[in-house]
């Protein structure tokens, strides 16, 4: 079986002295799990010269790796300061820049042809999972924005509740046993049962150190995607602890 994963994105945070903040995690990093700290695009070279033990990601990328895009960065771009991973589809950016699973398709091939992972959101809105379509809207944002050719080794899927992201609410451990079920059964049914259980499957959405474990316990559980408490080695540290026991 794969490692488990403890990402964290630090979103639009982070100057240059918050890269202590990830030489802090160094003794959390030692355990079973692999730790991976997403900061801001300008942090990325010093934060993958700097890091022990933690692998360094970007937050998104363009579609093509090159080109008349001012303001964007490649795939290969972020390859080159020292990204492993790049997230594509995060809720933030659908909703901000009305990134479509088409264009989240896109980025997450030209994260492949990078030879980069790619860490890929879906998860729905309040009003959504009170209708009871989450399973419907899962089902659609997999089917248009995981590419075909997946394998294990280039694909990480989080579920990510619009609702629960910076909110404090989080769903219980049935809800998030219901979707990753949901997840896994799909790349099943689409890639088989070998690949489906290569892909690491994130919870992400107000994870903390209080309510990790217990979210780690859940079945198709292989880590967490985790934004605000990534920010200190503090916070964050206890996590990926509580991932590492559960490895």
């Amino acid at each position: 079986m794969p490692r488990k994963l403890a990402a964290g994105n630090w979103k639009m945070n982070g100057t240059r002295d918050s890269l202590t903040e990830i030489s802090a995690l160094f003794d959390a990093a030692g355990g079973a799990a692999e730790v991976l700290i997403c900061p801001p695009a300008t942090l990325i070279q010093a934060a993958a010269s700097a890091a022990q033990g933690v692998m360094i990601g970007a937050q998104d990328c363009h579609t093509e790796d090159k080109g008349a895009h001012t303001g964007d960065l490649s795939a290969p771009m972020l390859k080159d300061a020292g990204a492993s991973h790049i997230i594509t589809g995060h809720s933030e950016r659908r909703a901000d820049h009305g990134e479509t699973d088409a264009v989240v398709r896109a980025k997450t091939e030209a994260v492949w042809a990078a030879g980069l992972v790619a860490i890929l959101c879906i998860g729905e809105t309040l009003e959504e999972r009170e209708a009871g379509k989450t399973l419907d809207v899962l089902a659609e944002q997999m089917a248009g924005s995981v590419p075909d050719g997946v394998t294990g080794d280039q694909l990480v899927i989080a579920y990510e509740p619009v609702w629960a992201i910076g909110t404090g609410k989080v769903p219980n451990t049935d809800q998030i046993a219901e979707v990753h079920e949901f997840m896994r059964k799909k790349l099943t049914d689409r890639f088989g049962q070998a690949v489906a259980d290569d892909v690491r499957l994130l919870y992400g959405g107000s994870v903390k150190a209080s309510n990790a474990a217990e979210i780690f316990a859940v079945a198709d559980v292989d880590g967490a995607l985790v934004g605000g408490a990534s920010l200190k080695a503090a916070d964050f540290g206890p996590i990926v602890k509580a991932l590492n026991a559960s490895a």
